[in-house]
Parts: structure tokens; C-alpha cells; sequence
């Protein structure tokens, strides 16, 4: 299956990430010829640190994510999403096999900082996201 593809699900991968029209997009550290398999038109480029209604950002090792997390988070406030994209265990890659990120690591960073996670999916063949947005009450 291509980068991007839908994964396992079957539902369209824009679908699960909630791409809409008119949202500003990132891909924060995407891989090497990864985009989305069936984007929306309409998507508008956050850039690397502009306000963003929706980022995906991949990590492969879990001691990248305490130092950029904040960043990004401050860029969905207050009622953007953020996908914590990494490498699936199951996925084709030797990468995947390698990395040391569960959802678990990333709700031991996200919560602390008053994100909350509220949907875990497979973002392809190769990569698993977190969806994380601030909690109702950090919103201001």
C-alpha cells in the first residue's frame, strides 16, 4: 500500500483525520514522500509555525516528543487537533518494529499540558495517531 494509504480500516483516510475544506494543515516531520492518500481540496498550509486547525506529527522515538509537544499544542489552540503519529508495531517497516512510542507515552506527556486524547486510529500501513485536543476547560 502506498504512503498515505487508508490502512486497515477501510474508511477513507481523510475521513479519520477529519480534513476539511478551508482548514490550515501541517505535517510536522512527515516521512520521506508521505502526504494524504485523499485530501480534501481546499486544504490551506499552516506552514511549520503558523496557528493550525489540524497538525499530524510523526515521531519515531518517544524522547522527541516531551520537547515538542507544547509547541504544537500551543498552535491548535484553543479548538484545533492534533495527530501524535508513530511508527505502528505491526506496520511493514523495520522502523516500526524499533520505536518506542505506545499511546501511552504520549497521554503521559499530552494530559499533563491539559490535552486530552479522543481517538486513536491507524493513519496508514505504517503509522498510528493519537488524536489529542485541549481540554473544554483550557479552552478559554
Amino acid at each position: 500500500m502506498s504512503p498515505g494509504a487508508p490502512g486497515y480500516s477501510g474508511r477513507p483516510q481523510a475521513v479519520k483525520l477529519g480534513l476539511r475544506p478551508g482548514q490550515r494543515v501541517h505535517l510536522h516531520h512527515p516521512p520521506a514522500g508521505w502526504d494524504f492518500a485523499d485530501p480534501p481540496d481546499g486544504l490551506l498550509d499552516a506552514g511549520p509555525a503558523g496557528p493550525a486547525d489540524l497538525i499530524i506529527a510523526f515521531f519515531s522515538s518517544r524522547a522527541t516528543i516531551a520537547g515538542e509537544l507544547d509547541g504544537l499544542a500551543r498552535r491548535i489552540y484553543p479548538a484545533g487537533a492534533l495527530w501524535v503519529a508513530w511508527p505502528r508495531r505491526a506496520g511493514g517497516s523495520i522502523q516500526s518494529r524499533r520505536s518506542d512510542i505506545t499511546d501511552t507515552v504520549i497521554r503521559a506527556e499530552a494530559l499533563p499540558l491539559g490535552l486530552v486524547d479522543v481517538k486513536v486510529a491507524a493513519i496508514d500501513d505504517d503509522w498510528s495517531g493519537l488524536r489529542l485536543v485541549w481540554r473544554v476547560e483550557h479552552r478559554g
